[in-house]
């Protein structure tokens, strides 16, 4: 069984977050304990904040804008996949073939392999709220205003056993979502403790902690024991100490296996140090090409021009 986490273990644990798996870009496997969780089921309202800067992504033909609503396509977790039947969020809808994070207002990070060209890139939209915030709820209807188009492919790398990363700009600035918070010393010891929000297998967002660090010493990418399947390709990576974003989940294990006589699929399960682990873009790769310089820019001659102002005697509010 993994580690309890350091930091905001007390959330994690209570919401049975003490034990993920891993991902790949075809398949990912469980470690330990399942512990993927829907957001409505932990408590924490920092984890909650930190999903709510996250995102799914869907072609755009599966994204109908109708009256202020977008309505996403999808179909039943269980059947689409031919799951066995005890298999978790079985009757759950899926649809979303990747995931993402908010990095500056109007930047999406997410995986290389997610978007691999800027055609492709218009054909995706970038949907935020693809969740279940209550039990019950209808994640497959979110607010028109959630779901983003693609304006630019900012850059995008992809190293079979490197670094795999992709920044897009999005087609207008995100409103009522908050940028999340990078580690930009770039540096993760080996056995940190850390946590991943996304869409497993494509399923509404998934949050699954307990996990650490395996590995590090590759440059491009650490190994990792997370709860992870495909869809969570391009999900943010997190040190549950820090709350910083410390990587991209870009590969893993594969995902299912067929049970004995092959009449549905079950979740692989490897022990904690087991299997191949998960592999992770470190943000290093990545953080220092997100176009913040702008911001920061504007930032600067709002504070020379209210310096200004103050040296004239003329007042400002704040």
């Amino acid at each position: 069984m993994k580690r309890l986490l350091t930091v905001c273990a007390a959330a994690l644990a209570a919401a049975r977050l003490a034990a993920p798996a891993a991902a790949q870009v075809n398949g990912k496997v469980i470690y330990g304990r399942d512990d993927r969780i829907d957001v409505y089921q932990t408590d924490s309202a920092k984890l909650k904040s930190l999903a709510d800067s996250t995102v799914a992504l869907f072609y755009s033909g599966d994204v109908e804008v109708q009256g202020g609503k977008a309505q996403l396509a999808t179909r039943v977790y269980g059947d689409s996949m031919r799951l066995c039947n005890q298999e978790p969020f079985f009757d759950q809808p899926t649809g979303a073939f990747c995931s993402g994070a908010l990095v500056a207002p109007d930047v999406i990070m997410t995986a290389g392999h997610c978007v691999t060209s800027i055609d492709a890139c218009k054909d995706i939209k970038f949907v935020f709220g693809f969740a279940i915030n209550k039990k019950g709820q209808d994640a497959t209807n979110v607010s028109a205003d959630d779901a983003y188009g693609c304006k630019e492919l900012i850059g995008r790398e992809q190293v079979n056993n490197g670094a795999d990363w992709a920044l897009v700009r999005l087609n207008r600035r995100v409103a009522g979502h908050k940028p999340l918070k990078l580690n930009l010393a770039g540096k993760i010891d080996k056995d940190a403790p850390i946590f991943v929000i996304g869409h497993p297998s494509g399923l509404p967002t998934k949050i699954a902690g307990g996990a650490y660090v395996r590995a590090s010493s590759n440059p491009g990418f650490f190994v990792a024991n997370l709860d992870t399947y495909g869809g969570n390709s391009g999900s943010a990576v997190f040190n549950a100490e820090t709350n910083l974003v410390e990587g991209i989940l870009v590969r893993g294990d594969q995902d299912f296996t067929l049970d004995p006589i092959g009449q549905c699929q079950f979740s692989r399960r490897c022990a904690d140090d087991a299997c191949r682990g998960e592999d992770v873009t470190k943000i290093a790769n990545v953080s220092d090409k997100i176009p913040v310089a702008e911001h920061k820019t504007r930032a600067a001659e709002i504070d020379r021009v209210t310096a200004t102002l103050a040296a004239l005697g003329v007042e400002t509010r704040p």
